[in-house]
């Protein structure tokens, strides 16, 4: 074989591999899953608590696809969103360095190696039939869910 013919294939190999890498979406970005479930408090949760103590919600479960370490958790109502260009956040959690990788939690519960953006502070109660947003920020990932909290049956 000649020189050209084996630049030739060297080409066409190249070009081959090339197209592969590309049409791979090697260059896509991964998505990232946020999802939610409302299940009914157990009994045996609410047992010793008042009336007022007890959530006009259900309890609220948000989950990835995969395992995250969050360096913030916020949650704030979507029609202040719409309207202010910052936002009271009803839930604020931050990790000042190390957060345990996690996969679900639930809306108000404190996520080993975050703590609350504000000294001292604890989640609102959310009230049923509001719209509100979930930002999730880990590392340099920044993903947003919107979720309606369904009301608690009496």
């Amino acid at each position: 074989m000649t020189s050209k013919q084996w630049t030739l294939i060297a080409l066409a190999v190249g070009l081959g591999g090339f197209s592969i890498y590309l049409n791979k979406d090697w260059f896509a970005k991964d998505n990232i899953q946020i999802t939610h479930r409302s299940r009914p408090a157990r009994v045996a949760f609410m047992r010793g608590r008042r009336p007022a103590e007890i959530a006009e919600v259900n309890p609220i479960i948000f989950g990835f696809d995969r395992h995250l370490k969050l360096t913030s958790v916020k949650v704030v109502a979507l029609h202040e969103i719409e309207t202010n260009k910052y936002p009271h956040a009803i839930w604020h959690l931050v990790s000042d360095s190390n957060s345990i990788p996690t996969k679900t939690f639930f809306y108000g519960q404190t996520i080993r190696g975050m703590r609350p953006a504000v000294k001292g502070a604890s989640p609102d109660p959310l009230e049923p039939d509001v719209t509100y947003r979930l930002l999730i920020e880990a590392g340099s990932v920044k993903l947003h869910h919107d979720f309606v909290p369904e009301p608690r049956p009496q």
